[in-house]
Order: C-alpha cells, then structure tokens, then sequence
C-alpha cells in the first residue's frame, strides 16, 4: 500500500511518500480503508522534535485520525461491521496510509447523511469544542471571547457557544480568517494581530465571561485581563508555541477561574459521539480549509506551521 513515512524527526520535508506492507487485522481488530486522513497541528510538533502526546521513534507512518470503510475484520470480530462508514483513532500512529488496522471498539460509525469527509473533520476538534462548552458551562447571555476562531476547534466552539445563547466575539489572525468568520454568520469578529484588538473586543462586549485560548503565550495574556470577575478561561491549544503563564494566585485574586478540561475515555467517547451526532442534524458545521493528496503530506505539514491554514487540513486519498 501507499503511505507516508517519517524517517527522521526535522522540518516538512522528513514526511516521505514511499510503499509499507499491507496491515492484516489480528484477533479484536478492524481494518479500514482509508478516505481521508486528520491533520492535527499536534502531529506537526511531534514530526519536528518528538513532542506531544504520541510515542514511537522514525520510521513510522504518522497520524492519529482516519476516515474511511471497514473492509476486513479478525477472526474474532463479527463480519457485519465490513461495509461500515466510520472515523476512528489510530493510537498515534499509521494513519497516513490507505489502509489501517485498529481495535474494534475504536471506530466510531459516521451516521447516516453526514459526509465522510466532514466526520473526520470532527474526530478530534469536535469531541474537544464539545468538551470545552460542556466544561465551561455556559449561560445564555454570557460574553465569550474565541481565540484561534477560524481553527478547527475555533470555528466549532463559535457554533456551540452561540447555540448556548453565548454573546461570542470571535478573534483570528489576518484580514483572510476575520473575513472568513464574517462570511460565516459571525458579526463581532477582531484580528488579533492588530495592537487594539483587546479594546475591540471591550467595545463589542464590554468584557468577557469566558476565554477559550487556543494561541497561549502573549496573547493568551491579554484575553486574560479581558475576564470579568467570575469568569472562566479555558486553554486548549498553543498555536503561539507556549502555554499561557497565568500565576494561580493572580487568576484567585480577580475570582478567575483557570480550567484545563480532561476527560475519562467514556467521557471522550460520549463527546465524539454528540459532535457526530449535532453534525449528522445539521446544528454543526465543520470547517474544511485545505485538502492535499497523500503523497503531499509534508506540503500539508508545512502549510499548517506557516498559519496558512484556515479550518481543518485533510489528506485526501482516492
């Protein structure tokens, strides 16, 4: 088969395109043939240095999230599941690749209506922006700030909150992603890379309740000063590189709430399925910004560290 290895930790073009053998699902295993591969900005930290939440050393064939159809299953495993739509999981590795072999309880089944593509769009980013709102408890009314809002999770999180009944200000980087989120049905958008953007985002609510920070770093910071007393900020990503330095006992004294949402795998599991589920109604919308084809996995990687990139990045395979 087709796949895309990592022969070495470096830069984009370390991700080679090159032939790997053919997986045989073993006992409690499924295999999947692969429509299309998630793209997490995760993977290009871990293909940099080895950072982040996977384990192995090079070779291997990156990526965590596949999309596709079971066409085989172990000899253990009931045969009705071949045929099945479904997204899962790879455990950290092997998902650049047409075909994957995985437990069978990692798959999820896509429901009738959804388009695969958009599922897989949805396997990580919207398990976390579901979890995310649900941590956060909003109320109808509150004021929420979301960074990185033109991201995978940003876009997601900007449809939850104002389903909630959230006030949302939605902050992106460059005059392309603030367009983007208007064109998109958001009214109160900023860019985040003008120096006032904090006293937009206080003109267009007057302070905020909650922060969902998907940058960290500086500007983390600065949506910090922005909470009102009572408020909640929510971290989920670093596209700045660094989590946000936020002193517990400054957050104390303001009556802020600093919260880093995890959840048990049932929990993640519930998550993945409501995301699945709002989609399959047609109450969430994923935002696929890019494709690439395979073989084009590192033009993938390089776009995504460029900020490039609007939305969720997808490998498309024929």
């Amino acid at each position: 088969m087709r796949a895309v290895w990592l022969r070495e930790f470096g830069g984009p073009e370390v991700l080679v395109p090159g032939p790997a053998p053919d997986p045989v699902p073993g006992p409690g295993q499924v295999l999947i043939e692969v429509a299309h591969a998630n793209l997490t900005f995760v993977e290009t930290m871990f293909r940099s240095t080895g950072f982040g939440p996977f384990t192995g050393s090079p070779p291997l064939i990156p990526g965590n999230g596949v999309g596709g159809v079971i066409t085989e299953v172990g000899p253990d495993v009931d045969p009705a599941l071949v045929g099945r739509r479904v997204v899962s999981s790879t455990g950290g590795s092997g998902g650049y690749a047409e075909r994957v072999a995985v437990d069978r309880d990692a798959p999820y089944e896509v429901p009738d209506g959804l388009p695969l593509d958009q599922a897989v769009a949805l396997l990580a980013d919207g398990r976390t922006a579901v979890m995310l709102v649900h941590a956060a408890r909003l109320r109808p009314g509150e004021r929420v700030l979301v960074e990185a809002a033109a991201g995978g999770v940003g876009s997601l999180l900007t449809q939850l909150a104002t389903a909630a009944g959230a006030r949302v200000v939605a902050a992106a980087g460059g005059d392309r992603k603030v367009a983007l989120l208007r064109e998109r049905g958001l009214d109160a958008v900023v860019d985040y890379r003008q120096p006032d953007w904090t006293d937009r985002v206080r003109a267009a609510s007057g302070g905020v309740d909650v922060v969902f920070d998907g940058v960290g770093g500086e500007l983390a910071r600065d949506a910090f000063d922005l909470l009102a007393p009572g408020g909640r900020m929510l971290s989920f990503g670093l596209a700045s590189g660094a989590w946000a330095d936020l002193p517990a006992d400054l957050a104390a004294a303001r009556g802020v709430a600093l919260l880093r949402p995890s959840a048990a795998p049932a929990e993640l599991r519930a998550f993945t399925e409501r995301a699945l589920a709002e989609a399959a109604a047609g109450r969430l919308r994923p935002l696929i910004g890019q494709r690439f084809p395979l073989d084009r996995a590192a033009d993938a990687h390089a776009a995504i560290e460029s900020r490039a990139t609007v939305g969720k990045t997808l490998l498309d395979l024929p």
